[in-house]
C-alpha cells in the first residue's frame, strides 16, 4: 500500500473510473450512449472512467440509475468521499505540533460513535494509555517527524479523549496482540504502570479485552491495526499517513477481518494471566 496522499489519490480516481466504467459496460452502453442518456459530453465520461477527472455525486447516481445499479450507489458515494481525502499527512500535521496529530481521533468522531472496535498489535490503544507510556511513545513522534516538542499538550488531548470510556451508552471491544504487551515505550516502570492501567480497564463494563497469544494456531493475521467506528468509517496509520476507510465494502472487509481475529484471542481469566505473566517477566 503506497503512504504518499498523491499518487494515492490518483490511483484512487483510477480505481473509481474503471468501476464505473464496468457499471457501463455491463449495462451494454457505450460511451456515447451513455453520455447522451445522462445529458453530457462524451469527452467527459471517458476522462471520468480513465480517472482524469473526478466525477460528482450527481455522476455517482447518474451512473447507478443509468446502468440499473442501485445497490452499487452508497459503495461508490462513499469511495468519492475518500478519493482524496482517505490519506492525510502526518508531517504536515506535525508541523503545528503533535496535538494535531489526530485523524481519525476527533471529540465529535467519539461522541458520534456506539460502538468502538480496535485492534492493536504492538502498541496499547491511545483510549488505555497511561499519561508516561503516552509521553514515551509521542516523544519518538516528535523525534521522527521533527515536530514541535508539544508532548505535554499532546499527553493532555490524549487523556482527556478517554472520557468516553466513563459516558454511557457505549461499547469498546478491542482485540490486542500479546506483542503489544511486550513492546516497550520508555523504561520497563512505565511498561509495568500501563499494564497495571490495562487490567483496571478491562475490569469496566462496558469494555471487552481480548488479547491473542503469541504462540498461537490461528486462522488470520493483521497486518496493521485499526480501529472501527460504528460501521461508518474504519482508521489506521502508517508512519506517515492516516488513512480513512469508508467505502461499505471496504467496512465489511475489516469488520469480517476483525471477527476472525476474536477467534484467537483469549479473554477474562486466560487474558490477565498474560498480562500478569508480562508484568513478572518486566519486575524479574
Amino acid at each position: 500500500m503506497t503512504t504518499s496522499p498523491s499518487s494515492s489519490a490518483q490511483d484512487a480516481r483510477r480505481a473509481l473510473g474503471l468501476r464505473l466504467r464496468d457499471l457501463r459496460t455491463e449495462a451494454r452502453l457505450t460511451i456515447r450512449a451513455f453520455a447522451e442518456a445522462t445529458g453530457q459530453h462524451f469527452t467527459r465520461v471517458s476522462k471520468i472512467e480513465n480517472g482524469r477527472q473526478v466525477p460528482t455525486p450527481r455522476d455517482i447516481t447518474d451512473w447507478c440509475r443509468i446502468s440499473d445499479a442501485p445497490d452499487q450507489e452508497a459503495d461508490l458515494l462513499a469511495t468519492l468521499r475518500a478519493v482524496d481525502s482517505a490519506y492525510m499527512e502526518h508531517r504536515r500535521e506535525s508541523r503545528a505540533g503533535m496535538k494535531r496529530v489526530l485523524g481519525a481521533h476527533t471529540p465529535q468522531r467519539y461522541r458520534a460513535t456506539s460502538v468502538f472496535r480496535i485492534y492493536e498489535h504492538n502498541v496499547i490503544p491511545g483510549l488505555f494509555q497511561t499519561p508516561e507510556y503516552a509521553r514515551a511513545m509521542l516523544r519518538f513522534w516528535v523525534r521522527f517527524l521533527n515536530s514541535p516538542n508539544d508532548i505535554d499538550e499532546a499527553v493532555a488531548v490524549r487523556i482527556e479523549r478517554q472520557q468516553i470510556l466513563q459516558r454511557g451508552g457505549r461499547r469498546f471491544v478491542v482485540l490486542l496482540e500479546e506483542q503489544a504487551l511486550r513492546t516497550f515505550f520508555g523504561t520497563g516502570e512505565v511498561q509495568a504502570g500501563q499494564l497495571g492501567r490495562l487490567l483496571e480497564v478491562m475490569a469496566m463494563p462496558q469494555v471487552s479485552l481480548g488479547i491473542i497469544p503469541l504462540m498461537r494456531e490461528r486462522g488470520g493475521v493483521g497486518s496493521a491495526g485499526f480501529w472501527i467506528f460504528d460501521d461508518e468509517l474504519v482508521a489506521l496509520e502508517t508512519p506517515t499517513a492516516s488513512i480513512q476507510v469508508t467505502a461499505p465494502s471496504e467496512i465489511n472487509l475489516y469488520a469480517r477481518m476483525f471477527e476472525e481475529l476474536k477467534r484467537a484471542a483469549v479473554y477474562g481469566r486466560d487474558a490477565r494471566q498474560l498480562i500478569v505473566s508480562t508484568l513478572d517477566d518486566i519486575r524479574e
